[in-house]
C-alpha cells in the first residue's frame, strides 16, 4: 500500500509564503537555493512538504511512496491515468514522477531503489 510522503505546494513569493505558513501553522523553513525549500514540522509530528516557484504544477500536490515507480504506473494507466514526464533521479537513492489520475489530478510518485 502507498503512503503519503509529502506534498508540495506552490507559490508566488517563497519569502512571502515562508513566512505564512511559519506564522500561521508553525513550520520550519529550510531554503533547497532561491526557487524552493522544505516546510517542515517538529520530528515525527507529520508529513513534510516543499514550497516552489509555481510552474508546471499550478496546485498543491501531494506525494506518495510506493514500492516501485514502473509498477504503479502501468497501474494507473491501466486504470485511466497518464504518466507526466521521464522518471526522474532524486539523488542517488530515490525517484520521482508525476502522473495524471483518472479525475485528471497530478499526483507525485516517489520510490526509493537499491545502490548499484
Amino acid at each position: 500500500m502507498a503512503k503519503v510522503e509529502h506534498f508540495e505546494i506552490p507559490v508566488d513569493d517563497i519569502a512571502r509564503a515562508q513566512s505564512f505558513y511559519r506564522e500561521v501553522l508553525g513550520f520550519e523553513y529550510s531554503p533547497w537555493g532561491d526557487e524552493m525549500g522544505m516546510i517542515e514540522q517538529p520530528e515525527g509530528e507529520g508529513i513534510n512538504g516543499d514550497l516552489h516557484l509555481r510552474g508546471a504544477t499550478p496546485h498543491p500536490t501531494v506525494v506518495f511512496t510506493v514500492d516501485r515507480i514502473e509498477d504503479t504506473v502501468a497501474l494507473a494507466v491501466a486504470r485511466g491515468g497518464e504518466q507526466l514526464g521521464e522518471i526522474q533521479p532524486l539523488g542517488d537513492d530515490s525517484r520521482w514522477v508525476y502522473i495524471r489520475d483518472s479525475e485528471g489530478n497530478i499526483i507525485g510518485l516517489y520510490d526509493e531503489v537499491a545502490a548499484a
